[in-house]
């Protein structure tokens, strides 16, 4: 057994936590698809796609039967339920923006870290568990962006999203397998470190870094320090006669 699967088979997130960050998920995608004015349909729909969307792609990708969603009795009936709730009480929870924001955080978090852990049970190298864990987190959220037929939030500038995840699945599969630290205090680290990245990123209106040009900013700099600096004196037609 690797030790990335051994160090999971230790770490393992309570039932109780999971449902709670499943049932997160889901209220922000159905207060979403309650602002753009979707049917009911729409709302159960986005609160499954934020609720359950990462948790899928992950378990089609590992191929070890049903996704979880399917097989657990509690987590469809917890999104619906979810989703009526935003169907008929959006207007309120939209007042808590500050709370969603931060319950919205410690989801990414947790989906990272679940997703990080799944993978690290099915015996994936530790890239494929870094992978598997950032797909988890934002997953979700790329589903609901298609349904929206928009481009998604975590290709765009904006808040960090998939970079925090992607820093804490490698942070967690960093400390906890080649370095052997104890899982479950690595974990929380994690979900601490996924979570304030994005609440500070939010608040502080910090931006995922786009594309650079490198040789051409290096052009730029090269053309400016080297142009020859004019004499003073005869710049100001005092030169000497």
């Amino acid at each position: 057994m690797s030790t990335l699967a051994a160090t999971a088979e230790t770490l393992h997130v309570p039932a109780a936590v999971d449902l709670a960050a499943i049932v997160v998920g889901a209220l922000t995608g159905g207060l979403l698809a309650a602002r753009e004015g979707f049917a009911v349909s729409g709302v159960l729909l986005l609160a499954v796609s934020g609720g359950l969307g990462g948790g899928l792609i992950r378990d089609v990708l590992l191929a070890q039967g049903p996704p979880v969603a399917l097989t657990d009795r509690s987590y469809l009936p917890a999104v619906a339920i979810t989703a009526m709730v935003t169907f008929y009480f959006s207007g309120w929870l939209s007042r808590l923006t500050a709370l969603l924001v931060v319950l919205d955080a410690l989801t990414l978090g947790l989906f990272t870290v679940i997703g990080a852990q799944k993978a690290q049970l099915a015996g994936l190298p530790s890239a494929s568990v870094v992978f598997i864990g950032t797909l988890t987190a934002v997953g979700g959220a790329v589903i609901r962006d298609v349904l929206l037929a928009r481009r998604a939030d975590i290709v765009q500038p904006g808040p960090y999203n998939a970079v925090a995840a992607l820093l804490g699945a490698t942070a967690l599969t960093v400390l906890a397998g080649p370095l052997g630290l104890d899982p479950i205090p690595v974990a929380l680290v994690v979900i601490a470190l996924v979570s304030g990245l994005r609440v500070l990123s939010v608040w502080r209106g910090w931006e995922a870094p786009v594309a650079v040009d490198l040789p051409g900013r290096a052009r730029t700099r090269l053309a400016r320090t080297g142009r020859p600096r004019r004499r003073r004196g005869r710049a100001d037609g005092r030169g000497r006669s």
